[in-house]
């Protein structure tokens, strides 16, 4: 299942595990989409392999489990506070731009 993650991780250039209740999950996803950026988003709780999902993000390293972001398919640990972190550093736009997530 981390292979399928990993594969899923490197099909655009920002993508994010999350789930719809998580708080933290939502205010990523508003940074990113406020941004610009289109990434993919898959809510675990909606989809059937979700478990399964969340498990190998586990096994990656994610704890929590989500919000898990991947930028050119690689995984951004500690999410929350590194995103923010990044933006605030003015570092997240030019990390966006060499993934191909925006061209502004």
């Amino acid at each position: 299942m981390e292979k399928q993650v990993m594969k899923l991780a490197s099909q655009k250039a920002v993508v994010i595990f999350s789930k719809s209740s998580c708080c933290m999950s939502h205010t990523i996803k508003s940074l990113f989409y406020d941004l610009g950026v289109s990434p993919a988003v898959y809510e675990l709780d909606e989809i059937s392999n979700g478990r399964e999902i969340e498990r190998a993000l586990q096994k990656l390293g994610c704890n929590p489990s989500v919000p898990a972001v991947f930028i050119g398919g690689q995984l951004i640990h500690n999410p929350t506070s590194t995103v923010m972190s990044l933006h605030l550093s003015g570092s997240l736009i030019p990390m966006l731009k060499r993934a191909g997530a925006i061209w502004l």
